[in-house]
């Protein structure tokens, strides 16, 4: 591809991602889905399907707005290693030493996001009724059995 194709490509592929940003922020979300920290509908789903009260959906806003300002920085950490992690198996040198120091912060970060987010969980959990937390075990149950399924149909396919 000549240098032409390709900045044609680029200005064309720049204005599809700008469309459908600005395509995005002008539709109309659905009643539940939220902005919240973790965002888009995945909390939104669970705040439907387990019927949360407007003062439960406020309380588990307020929660995730209040968790914002730790949970980031660790975020932003992550991505940064993940760059360093990607710099060098796409840079043609590898480094076992530097890729193992850089894997330890990795398992440091991803410890301190575990704890975090358990510890965010279990304050969103009190929001919650006896039968909406029946309810949510439930779900966690069928959403384990369905992982398993998944991983036991993926083992015969990788021993052939």
């Amino acid at each position: 591809m000549n240098a032409r194709n390709l900045k044609i490509t680029l200005v064309g592929l720049a204005l599809i991602v700008v469309g459908t940003v600005a395509v995005s922020q002008t539709t109309k979300r659905s009643h539940w889905q939220h902005d919240g920290m973790f965002g888009g509908p995945g909390l939104g789903f669970l705040a439907h399907r387990l019927d949360l009260t407007d003062e439960q959906r406020a309380q588990a806003k307020e929660i995730l707005s209040k968790e914002k300002p730790t949970i980031q920085p660790l975020l932003r950490q992550l991505a940064v290693i993940r760059h360093q992690l990607r710099q060098f198996e796409e840079g043609g040198t590898f480094d076992e030493a530097q890729v193992r120091a850089i894997a330890g912060q990795q398992a440091q970060m991803l410890t301190e996001l575990t704890v975090q987010k358990a510890r965010i969980q279990a304050e969103l959990v009190k929001l919650l009724t006896p039968e909406q937390r029946t309810k949510l075990s439930q779900m966690m149950d069928r959403r384990e059995q369905r992982m398993q399924r998944f991983t036991q149909a993926q083992e015969p396919a990788e021993s052939q």
